[in-house]
């Protein structure tokens, strides 16, 4: 039988009165007690807390890979069958709603809150990284590009290179946001839940969402977004610390990097007060026009047409084999540590990413057709991303390929053999305008936006932080949002003083675990329900040709 969902539910567990009005009292002081013993840990001890996050890291990675591999696998064909089924023409919301925001807009939002200020940061060095041959790590630069023999670093292996950066880019990842989003905007929009994370979980937990199972699951949203949150702070304030070094001088340590944080963060809690409709939206429209510029940039002054058949080599590639390196799982050591460093934490970021880029986009999705919000929230920033990792990281290789000194000559993979990943996009920049005036132009203009993607990001964290404490309020108080831009904040800062990157990944990945369970149970629970959506049913009996339901079991 059909469950039967009950609007508005958990309207009364919000406070009307007191520090907590409009927000949930239990969740709020749960949840900024968990922030506030994390940073006061991590500053008594900044060393011990260090390797405590160490050890961590490498025991997830050496005994759950595995599980993340198949997380994401399930989330991922999960959101396949839901492009391709009859449920695409089914609303987030009632039958005649009509979404909020233009195309887009939405499309801006989309690619503002989620990988921006990452795929600065990753989009020239990560290439960079698998073109590279020298195991310099202690492990391969590129198992994929070895195990096919391409070893030489030529052309080949420079495909190899982006194919594998947009395996970690690509649909994997996207799928994971995808359908964290379509279950918090079908159950908030259709069935008129709270747009909170536990609303997803009404199919398999009832009314006990409203308990302290749904507070544990909203929570370990908040966790994960927090988390998520500071671990790309942490990779932008590197990278631009790295902008102002090329700027003017600056010194791009940890004290410039904590000091970004700070200044950032203060601009991104003033513009999440201003709310959806005019801060985040407003930057999220610049965002992408200045993204325009940059890249026209890149596309002119690189080898256009060489980038132009480059890209078509290694998303064709991609095409072909993400199924498969979907499925790959290590078992030589160097190979697990390869995994362990990278696929793995790529999954677990993006895993610790869903509460907050879930949330968000179910937030903007209002009135979109399942179909339409599938294809538009998957495929539009994938190909956007390729795009962006083609060019940059193209252009990258482009010169190390052509370096007067031989291949790998350019000095680019020397920065990532640093370990200075966050120069190598400005190194690049300084190459392609030849140094000079040009050069500082688009390094200031490369700063500016990586503050602006920074901007985006925070402040819709901060956002839906709040919105998940006040049980789905749209407009949560102002108050909140300005101490949850400044937690965020705090969080990345004290991550960057226990350890810098390794902390950050390690954030990433802790953050994971207990979000890919809830994510798994999302997708079961999205799917039991759209079979008992009378719309369902509808479309069904429509398409059969004796005018009957197609699938007998839509009404179990």
């Amino acid at each position: 039988m059909a469950r039967d969902y009950k609007p508005g539910g958990g309207d009364h567990l919000v406070s009307e009165k007191g520090l907590f009005k409009g927000l949930h009292n239990g969740m709020s002081i749960a949840s900024k007690a968990m922030v506030a013993a994390f940073v006061v840990f991590t500053i008594l001890n900044v060393e011990y807390a260090g390797k405590i996050y160490g050890g961590i890291r490498a025991w997830v990675e050496g005994a759950l890979s595995w599980y993340y591999i198949s997380s994401v696998i399930i989330i991922l064909f999960a959101c396949l069958f839901l492009m391709f089924s009859r449920f695409g023409s089914i609303r987030l919301g009632d039958d005649d709603a009509k979404p909020e925001f233009s195309r887009f807009s939405w499309f801006a939002m989309l690619f503002s809150a989620s990988v921006s200020i990452g795929i600065m940061f990753f989009g020239v060095a990560e290439p960079l990284f698998y073109f590279d041959n020298s195991a310099g790590w202690g492990y391969p630069n590129n198992p994929f590009a070895d195990a096919a023999g391409h070893t030489e670093m030529n052309e080949q292996r420079a495909v190899d290179a982006v194919r594998v950066t947009n395996f970690h880019w690509g649909l994997h990842g996207w799928a994971i946001y995808t359908l964290t989003g379509l279950a918090l905007g079908y159950f908030a929009f259709r069935k008129k839940l709270p747009l909170t994370f536990r609303s997803a979980l009404y199919p398999i937990l009832g009314e006990r969402i409203y308990g302290p199972a749904g507070h544990a699951v909203d929570l370990l949203a908040v966790f994960g977004t927090v988390f998520g949150i500071a671990t790309s702070m942490g990779l932008g304030v590197n990278q631009m610390a790295h902008g102002m070094n090329v700027l003017f001088g600056i010194d791009p340590g940890t004290g410039t990097q904590v000091a970004l944080v700070i200044i950032i963060s203060i601009i991104a809690t003033l513009s999440a007060v201003s709310g959806v409709g005019r801060g985040i939206k407003i930057l999220s429209e610049w965002n992408i026009v200045l993204t325009i510029a940059l890249i026209l940039f890149f596309v002119i002054a690189g080898p256009t047409q060489w980038l132009a058949g480059f890209f078509l080599n290694a998303t064709g590639d991609y095409v072909t084999q993400f199924l498969s390196m979907g499925f790959w799982t290590a078992s030589a050591p160097g190979d697990v540590a390869w995994q362990g460093g990278w696929t793995i934490f790529y999954w677990g970021w993006w895993l610790s990413w869903a509460p907050f880029v879930g949330m968000f986009i179910a937030r903007i999705s209002k009135g979109r057709t399942i179909r339409e919000f599938m294809f538009g929230a998957m495929l539009v920033p994938t190909t956007m991303a390729f795009i962006w990792i083609s060019i940059f990281g193209g252009n990258a290789l482009f010169f190390e390929l052509n370096a007067e000194g031989g291949v790998g000559t350019a000095g680019l993979i020397d920065m990532v053999n640093s370990w200075n990943l966050g120069g190598t996009l400005f190194g690049t920049i300084d190459r392609l305008a030849d140094g000079g005036t040009l050069a500082w132009v688009v390094s200031a203009l490369t700063t500016f936006l990586l503050a602006t993607w920074f901007i985006t990001s925070s402040d819709s964290g901060t956002l839906v932080v709040t919105t998940i404490l006040s049980m789905g309020n749209a407009h949560p108080p102002k108050m909140h949002r300005v101490i949850w831009g400044a937690a965020q904040g705090l969080v990345a800062a004290v991550l960057l003083m226990a350890g810098g990157l390794s902390a950050l990944q390690t954030a990433a990945i802790a953050a994971a675990l207990p979000i890919s369970v809830l994510v798994v149970m999302m997708a079961w629970g999205v799917i039991k329900s759209l079979m008992e959506d009378p719309a369902a049913v509808s479309s069904a009996a429509d398409s059969a040709p004796d005018g009957t339901a197609l699938d007998g079991d839509l009404h179990a």
